[in-house]
């Protein structure tokens, strides 16, 4: 696990990085000795960003889980056929001025890119509505107030009761998706070995929030990829 303030800025394989001791030919075997077998590993180059010095990790594998920056990470013999374009969904919450007459999460129906602005409840009963769907160019987490014009009627489809001025700007969060504006949603991806050709390497590109977070299906499933 890398820590924050480091950066990747290389990674390739190595053979002979690693080795493991392994039974040797019958003459050796008798004799009670073992050899060592060389076994492909992954150096990484690792760079402090609040220093700027760079230093080396050696692993036999490597889990690329990093979710929106996942795509960037550069790996040495990975094709560019193997990783897929990632496209970037801003999603922008608002939040209840007032005590909400439900006590029940609502969900509408799905828009392109999203769930639609669905309702749900903090621990203290605050009501707040999102995510939209926005599409952007780059990560950028700044909430612009006046996309609450848009919010109104989408909520008045499901609580029509809604008091114009009822919302205030909350929070945003950006998605990375394997499908764009327009297009049919796409699966999330586990790249193995056998997706990108390097040993000890498994990347998980467009999983949104829960997923690396919380799935434990998906830890079992990177788990089988890497034994």
């Amino acid at each position: 696990v890398l820590a924050r303030h480091c950066r990747v800025l290389g990674v390739r394989p190595v053979p002979g990085v690693f080795s493991k001791a392994s039974s040797g030919s019958s003459s050796s075997s008798s004799s009670g000795r073992t050899r060592r077998t060389p076994r492909h590993g992954l150096l990484l180059d690792v760079q402090d960003t609040s220093t700027g010095s760079v230093s080396q990790l050696a692993t036999r594998r490597l889990i690329n889980a990093a979710g929106l920056h996942a795509q960037a990470l550069p790996v040495a013999g990975v094709p560019s056929s193997a990783v897929p374009r990632q496209f970037l969904a801003k999603g922008n919450y608002f939040s209840l001025t007032q005590r909400a007459p439900f006590t029940r999460l609502i969900y509408p129906l799905p828009e392109d890119g999203g769930l639609g602005v669905h309702l749900t409840l903090n621990l203290a009963g605050q009501a707040k509505f999102g995510p939209d769907v926005e599409w952007v160019e780059e990560i950028d987490y700044s909430l612009d107030p006046s996309r609450a014009a848009a919010f109104y009627p989408c909520i008045r489809s499901y609580w029509p009761g809604l008091p114009d001025g009822a919302l205030q700007a909350d929070y945003s969060g950006v998605r990375p998706k394997l499908s764009g504006p327009g297009q049919l949603p796409a699966d999330f991806v586990l790249a193995g070995e056998g997706q990108h050709g390097v040993q000890g390497l498994v990347c998980l590109y467009g999983i949104e929030s829960p997923g690396l977070t919380s799935s434990l299906v998906l830890a079992e499933a990177v788990l089988d990829m890497i034994k």
